[in-house]
């Protein structure tokens, strides 16, 4: 019998429901109706070109607004959406030949009241027919000159322009936040995932944020989600239809054979939705950023690191220890990735003057204490930890130690499983060594590091070399080289999460750029799978020995069925396609104008 993803062919499933339906309505059976018609809880999603909710947002009045960036520019782009567009144009171009379409025409504007007043000469017009333009409906373009009042001119001479035409009842008006993506959406130009896109691209700063931003605006990730759909609209049907035809009609595979082979298929399409929400987290850090936080004890270094980096004097660098008592932010683009450092307050305990124990420490203070408080809280809740630790010349050479302080809140990191990394300064002290005892008190360094790190290479570095001029120098103080070691390590942390089938690795990639509120409801919908997952599971293990005909079972399988529809149902408001109806209606509001 052939299969759909491991379950029975639609048309086989069709033909039960159609035999269910003839066996209930016999009166009423019409067999020119569709199956949906009559067993509308299984219905398909609805083809590109019907929207179920465009009669909801959509309207007929024509709409306009500043394209480009308010204030003085060379050229400002005035775009206007509606079936006023020709009308419009005739008002501000009176006498003039009509528009060639997709092709740019030179004209002068005028005020559409008096017909002889220029608002703007030699403006570039284009006019683009439905349904091919960027919101599915007639599109006009004016490319005016970019002066203020220029625009304010043309801007406010636009609703007069079809006053004196027939279309004078028409509506015109100014667009609402995000509209143009609005009424994109309705007419099937674009989907929630490329609007959510669309945002990403504007708001991209870095070249990782730009490449993000390009794989989400392919319609890749809707068909992805569409198909998921699908699979577990099928997976429904053969559900509902065991539930309904289990006592008068033949099945080649037993009851319990069937719920085992949609559960394997679903478990493989967990697999898959467990990999896409792995790769939206991911995703998110060079969308939002990765927080690094500089954990170390006082004088190790932690603010001449953060100040070679950012390439200015972001915190102040002083002898006196504690001298950053709250966390100073700074953010720079390193090799593409958005980055969020924070210096934090150094680790130290307070200890009593003349208690003999540390020499050179003192009491804490309470704004030094809450700076400490507020250090640890930070490195806990940072994507990155880096921990700074330095070398000091004792009465046996150069050493490098390790408070508690830094150790304990290494310790609690680690159990975050957050990632954590480790600098060095102050290697110039061992590069001054003789060459036999250099790689001795390296290799000792190294090991000693180690130890604490769980098998993490340290860097090493040295702020005071790098803050110094030396031209011969290709990296002064290591900073270079500890910086493309960090992009190695985001490189890793950015890398898209594959699973071996039949999806191809580059479609991977575009999951990453899956927005918060798709990785949301990817949990949703994996939750629900997992419910199903543990309602069929019992109910194959309790009836390994019965018949699933009973009502104990068929309430079980209800309740599977269900599960497989709240799923579909968080997929449906991913795309805003299918069936969930008024609830992706209420979060359209908040993604246009949050996006676009």
């Amino acid at each position: 019998m052939r299969r759909v993803f491991g379950f029975l062919s639609s048309s086989h499933f069709i033909f039960r429901t159609q035999h269910y339906v003839r066996s209930q309505f016999v009166s009423g059976w019409q067999p020119s109706r569709s199956f949906a018609d009559y067993y509308p809880k299984l219905s398909v999603p609805p083809r590109p070109g019907s929207h179920p909710f465009r009669a909801l947002g959509g309207d007929d009045s024509t709409i306009f607004a500043l394209s480009t960036a308010p204030g003085r520019a060379a050229i400002a782009v005035i775009r206007i959406s509606g079936p006023a567009c020709l009308k419009i144009y005739e008002g501000l171009c009176p006498d003039l030949p009509l528009l060639k379409p997709r092709y740019a025409s030179v004209r002068t504007i005028y005020e559409p009241q008096t017909g002889s007043q220029i608002l703007d000469s030699k403006s570039l017009v284009l006019y683009f027919p439905a349904p091919r333009t960027a919101t599915g409906e007639d599109v006009l373009e004016f490319h005016v000159h970019g002066g203020p009042a220029i625009v304010k001119a043309v801007l406010a001479a636009i609703p007069r322009a079809v006053q004196s035409s027939t279309l004078r009842s028409h509506v015109v008006r100014y667009a609402e936040p995000g509209e143009f993506t609005r009424r994109a959406f309705y007419n099937d130009r674009l989907d929630l995932t490329q609007v959510e896109a669309l945002g990403d691209t504007l708001s991209a700063e870095t070249e990782q944020q730009r490449r993000l931003a390009v794989r989400g605006t392919t319609s890749t990730l809707a068909e992805r989600y569409n198909s998921w759909q699908q699979k577990l609209l099928y997976a429904r049907g053969e559900l509902e239809a065991l539930i309904d035809f289990s006592e008068d009609q033949h099945f080649d595979e037993s009851p319990l054979e069937l719920v085992s082979s949609i559960s394997k298929q679903v478990q493989e399409l967990r697999y898959q939705v467990q990999a896409n929400i792995e790769n939206a987290s991911r995703g998110e850090l060079l969308r939002n950023g990765i927080s690094i936080a500089l954990l170390g004890a006082p004088n190790a270094g932690k603010s001449s690191l953060l100040n070679a980096i950012v390439g200015k004097e972001a915190a102040i660098v002083s002898k006196e220890e504690g001298t950053t008592r709250d966390v100073v932010e700074a953010n720079v683009d390193i090799g593409g990735f958005f980055c969020k450092f924070g210096d934090l307050a150094g680790l130290r305990k307070s200890t009593n003057h003349g208690s003999g124990v540390d020499r050179g420490t003192a009491q804490i203070g309470e704004v030094e204490q809450e700076g400490i408080r507020r250090a640890k809280e930070r490195a806990l809740n940072a994507d990155v930890v880096l921990v700074v630790l330095a070398l000091e010349i004792g009465g046996n050479g150069v050493r490098l130690q390790i408070s508690p302080e830094i150790t304990e809140t290494i310790a609690k990191c680690d159990r975050e499983r957050q990632k954590v990394l480790y600098v060095v300064n102050k290697s110039d002290l061992i590069s001054q060594l003789p060459r036999h005892d250099y790689s001795r008190v390296l290799n000792e360094l190294q090991n000693q590091v180690l130890d604490v790190s769980n098998g993490s290479s340290p860097s090493f570095v040295s702020c005071i070399v790098a803050k110094g001029i030396d031209d011969k120098a290709s990296d002064p103080g290591g900073i270079q080289a500890f910086l493309h070691s960090l992009v190695e390590t985001f490189k890793e942390m950015t890398t898209a999460v594959t699973i071996h089938g039949d999806v191809p690795s580059s479609a991977w990639e575009e999951s990453l750029g899956a927005s918060g509120r798709q990785r949301l409801l990817l949990q949703q919908c994996l939750h629900c799978l997992d419910d199903f997952l543990s309602a069929s599971n019992e109910d194959t293990k309790s009836n390994t020995h019965s018949d699933l005909t009973t009502r104990e079972s068929d309430l079980d399988i209800v309740l599977a069925a269900e599960s497989l529809r709240e799923a579909a149902t968080c997929l449906a408001k991913i795309t805003g396609r299918g069936e969930a109806g008024g609830d992706v209606e209420d979060v359209l509001g908040v993604v246009f104008e949050k996006y676009a």
